[in-house]
């Protein structure tokens, strides 16, 4: 017998897996937490999870460094944990070159990250036209880090979501994700969303965890925040669930979801559904086919 679906088919946008995670003793969510595919596929299968988005992250020491621990990460978890490769353009154009041929090597891609606070580039700068060409032709969705740096180094200016709207505006037929909701910039965020049928955003690490000094009410202020950015765009389609993951606790981000004040079927869709479009994912875990 086969393996029976999972009883939600949630998809969490955002989470990391990687050697390279910055001080994971100080940013996990709580102490000992358990920082391997094993660990985070039991967090994923007690919050009824199917599939994450396995970012890979800038810290690593080359994009083909990463691209290989993500394709461990995809087949470890038969397929469950989709890699998403990161691009630094501030590398010069030949780096570049060399690391969109390697993207284009791994079939298992789901989309593309950038981290413009971190690196110190605006999402205009010409540089990234090669990404967003290579996108274009892949179909592929790009990601930005936007908002709030976990890193004191990382500067805001470069990570606001208004600076996303002219990038949408000039390739439109590529899909765009703000993460974490532009924190602390969440209005301007659903602006932008709202103007631009191809730019989404995800609610990955807008919570600290339960312990957090005035969690509760740190908890009821981002769902009013969030319900705020569904009535604003005027649809909850293109919000998609993330964690953060190991920042966030997968519980924590899927409860904010949860308890929204919306039908079942609009929560299902933020948690699950429009990722599952966004990202070509299939119906079910079975589906998916890894390499031996």
């Amino acid at each position: 017998m086969g393996e029976p679906p999972l009883r939600t088919g949630r998809v969490d946008s955002h989470i990391h897996l990687s050697r390279w995670w910055p001080r994971i003793a100080e940013t996990a969510y709580r102490p000992g937490l358990d920082y391997s595919v094993a660990g985070l596929l039991q967090e994923m299968d007690r919050d009824g999870i199917e599939f994450a988005l396995a970012i890979q992250i800038f810290q690593a020491p080359s994009c083909k460094d990463a691209l290989t621990e993500g394709r461990g990460s995809f087949i470890a978890s038969g397929g469950r944990l989709l890699p998403v490769a990161t691009l630094d353009p501030t590398r010069g154009g030949p780096a570049m070159t060399e690391d969109l041929e390697a993207i284009d090597s791994e079939p298992e891609i789901a989309a593309i990250k950038l981290f413009p606070g971190y690196l110190s580039f605006y999402p205009t700068d010409p540089r990234l036209d090669p990404i967003y060409e290579y996108a274009r032709e892949r179909g592929l969705p790009v990601l930005f880090h936007q908002g709030d740096t976990l890193e004191g180094r990382g500067l805001l200016k470069f990570a606001r979501p208004v600076e996303v709207d002219e990038v949408a505006g000039r390739f439109r037929d590529v899909r765009f994700v703000l993460c974490h909701l532009g924190n602390p910039w969440i209005d301007e965020a659903a602006e932008v969303v709202y103007k631009n049928p191809n730019v989404y955003a995800d609610t990955s690490g807008l919570l600290g965890p339960p312990s957090a000094p005035y969690f509760a009410r740190s908890l009821e202020l981002c769902r009013e925040r969030l319900m705020n950015v569904i009535l604003t765009v005027g649809s909850p389609e293109r919000i998609l669930y993330g964690s953060d993951w190991p920042l966030e606790e997968l519980r924590t981000a899927v409860d904010l979801i949860d308890r929204l004040d919306l039908p079942d079927k609009d929560k299902a869709a933020i948690l699950g559904g429009n990722a599952r479009h966004l990202f070509g994912l299939p119906e079910r875990r079975g589906s998916v086919a890894v390499p031996p």
